[in-house]
């Protein structure tokens, strides 16, 4: 990395001209971080969640995600998202923003800020789908996914981008509209997938090889019962699987240990029952990336990971856009400090 006292710009668009519009750049992003986190290489600060008076949604915070990515490539960077459940009603305005900033590890100044709500939701399909390749059924046909917003259409997009297998598409949300909208959003590009959409969560994901969580719930509602045989979930939402689920299925996988059991999340709740804890968890994402631990063994095994979401996913996803950015000269290049 050159040293100099310059920040360069990259809006949406400008991610976009450099590949933001496909998944193929976020999972090789996402498997390198993946390998740095269990490597240990990274710091990883606890996120902080700022909430004020009349935040009364879970939805309604701005959290900063601070990290340091080692390696050949070092890097420093920070996400800032912001999200309001009634962005979308009162304002016309997708419900989450963010903004990512890259610092030069050597001189520790900033040389990027850039768009990051694409990033986000990128990169967090990015976790299901490469965690599809090592911890769902090698001949999985049925995907599930349970709530149909902005998330919804990430997940979905890298899914079938990836995993060229899936026919089936079930869909579920509180609102059948929704559904409806995201079915016709793929519909087109996709003919030989089949979407369908169901009158309740239950049905849904009865039939799920891989069930995905989109929702902004903040309370469990789905049981063990509802779970077939083999079945993979990705439980990017958080809080929509009940307890009894972590206990009952064959491993439970996270992305990172540390930010997972905190902020009275499901996870934290069984660990101050004494009813979970480090060593009663499989493995952290990385372990199985790396070879360090199995993933899928068998096709009856029923396998949940709860990513909490990483700063390392955001930085290193950063990272690769940063370094198309210069390669190519895109977005635009500001000067920090005034030259003598």
């Amino acid at each position: 990395m050159s040293h100099s006292a310059t920040l360069r710009y990259l809006s949406q668009s400008d991610l976009l001209s450099l590949g933001a519009n496909h998944s193929n750049a976020f999972m090789e992003a996402i498997t390198e971080g993946l390998k740095l986190h269990a490597s240990q290489q990274f710091v990883q600060p606890l996120k902080p969640y700022l909430r004020w008076q009349g935040a009364d949604h879970i939805a309604d915070r701005i959290i900063a995600m601070p990290c340091y990515l080692g390696g050949d490539d070092a890097i420093a960077g920070i996400k800032w998202i912001g999200s309001r459940q009634h962005n979308p009603t009162r304002f016309n305005l997708p419900r989450a923003s963010a903004l990512i900033v890259l610092n030069d590890a050597e001189t520790n100044y900033p040389v990027a800020i850039m768009e990051g709500s694409l990033i986000s939701a990128m990169r967090t399909a990015a976790i299901t789908g490469v965690s599809i390749q090592y911890l769902a059924k090698k001949n999985f046909s049925d995907v599930t996914v349970i709530g149909c917003g902005p998330i919804a259409q990430m997940q979905i997009k890298t899914v079938l981008e990836q995993y060229a297998q899936t026919r089936t598409i079930h869909l579920f949300d509180l609102n059948p509209d929704a559904a409806e909208k995201l079915a016709a959003v793929f519909g087109t590009d996709y003919p030989e997938v089949r979407f369908e959409i169901h009158a309740s969560a239950k049905s849904a994901i009865e039939h799920a090889d891989v069930l995905i969580t989109c929702t902004v719930s903040d309370k469990p509602y789905i049981p063990f019962e509802w779970l077939k045989r083999g079945c993979f979930i990705s439980n990017i939402s958080i809080m929509d699987i009940e307890p009894d689920v972590f206990l009952k299925v064959d491993k439970v996988i996270v992305d990172d240990w540390d930010q997972s059991n905190r902020e009275k999340k499901v996870i934290n709740v069984l660990v101050e029952q004494g009813l979970f804890s480090r060593e009663k968890l499989y493995a952290e994402l990385g372990e199985i990336i790396t070879g360090h631990k199995n993933g899928r063994d068998n096709d009856d095994e029923i396998i949940l990971l709860n990513p909490m979401g990483m700063a390392i996913d955001d930085i290193v996803c950063a990272r690769w856009f940063f370094n198309a950015a210069q390669k190519q000269n895109a977005g635009t290049v500001l000067p920090l400090i005034q030259e003598s």
